[in-house]
């Protein structure tokens, strides 16, 4: 509504300029007769062009827009300056023309420099800071194997991370390669990755940024050191399901968010002693052993019940193993076998 306010007031300005235009004789002359009708149609013509070209980029990026204006008033100010420093070394029927190409020379530059490194800083005067709200304390920067597996929609959608999510380029280019790729299995991976990227895009709940730049120090870097060294200079968290790329950010002491172990903190906890009906699906590596697996997925090795195959057993719990990979249960055969249902 502030919005068609808005563009409703401005066509009226469009409509009061061109009346001004044409009571002022000077600038528009009174014939021939058509002259002010074509006038009011020229004004509120450029008007409802500029309003067109705002309904056709609904989305505009306020850090762009913030890097065009500051480019500008640099760019005009250098011009300035220049122009003084030239005045007395240029001869004067040539330093309009200088002065000229100095503002369109300098304008551009200053522009691109501050549109290329606008993630490095934030526009910053007295009482005033641009710079975008960004949620929680620390980025969530995502790698590919977390957006392939497909859990991080399902966990930010459920509010448990409420932090701004960096997809960096680089790994949204790699993850379109696999979904290019020839393999059937890897192209459905890729697929699946694009999937549920679009899925967190369109969610107007998550926060997610497309990360553009590449810093110096990433060129000629694998893609899972680009995500360490990026997520150093954001002071981010990696967020990943990689075991190898979780170590390797270890090493670099950046902080690493792993969803198998997110997982994990979530399953329900079993102690020694504990009971349970499991349904034994496949003998184990060693003799005796019996294989089952609980609702959730976690493995169960069973002690003496290799000879109950496709048999559900009553479990007693030994102890529990618990690693980034996953969890695994031990328990021992009792003797019983549960009712059946």
């Amino acid at each position: 509504m502030a919005l068609i306010i808005l563009r409703c007031v401005f066509v009226l300005v469009a409509i009061g300029l061109s009346v001004t235009f044409i009571n002022s004789e000077t600038l528009i002359p009174r014939d021939p007769a058509w002259s002010p009708f074509a006038v009011v149609l020229i004004v509120v013509g450029l008007a409802c062009m500029a309003i067109g070209v705002d309904v056709l980029i609904p989305r505009k990026r306020i850090e762009t827009i913030t890097a065009v204006y500051f480019g500008i008033l640099i760019g005009l100010f250098l011009t300035y300056i220049a122009n003084i420093a030239l005045t007395p070394l240029v001869p004067t029927s040539y330093q309009t023309p200088i002065q000229l190409l100095l503002a369109m020379v300098l304008c551009y530059t200053c522009v691109s420099v501050l549109i290329q490194t606008k993630d490095d800083f934030r526009f910053i005067i007295p009482y005033v800071e641009f710079s975008k709200e960004v949620r929680g304390v620390k980025p969530y920067i995502l790698d590919t194997s977390v957006i392939i597996d497909g859990r991080i929609a399902d966990v930010v959608e459920a509010g448990v991370l409420d932090n701004q999510l960096i997809m960096p380029r680089f790994v949204l280019g790699e993850l379109q390669n696999i979904a290019d790729s020839n393999d059937k299995l890897r192209r459905s991976r890729g697929r699946r990755g694009l999937d549920i990227l679009n899925r967190l895009r369109t969610n107007p709940n998550i926060d997610l940024n497309i990360h553009d730049r590449e810093h110096p120090e990433m060129a000629s870097q694998p893609v899972d050191m680009k995500l360490v060294l990026l997520a150093r200079r954001l002071e981010g968290k990696l967020v990943t399901g990689d075991y190898n790329l979780n170590k390797v950010a270890r090493i670099h002491n950046v902080e690493v968010l792993n969803l198998n172990d997110l997982a994990n903190a979530l399953k329900p906890v079993y102690l020694p002693g504990e009971q349970l009906d499991v349904r034994i699906v496949k003998e184990g590596e060693e003799s005796g052993q019996g294989i089952g697996y609980l609702d959730d997925g976690t493995m169960i090795v069973v002690e003496g019940a290799s000879a109950h195959i496709n048999e559900s057993v009553k479990v007693s719990v030994t102890s529990v193993l618990q690693t980034s990979a996953g969890r695994m249960i031990f328990g021992r055969f009792d003797g019983a076998t549960p009712s059946q249902p």
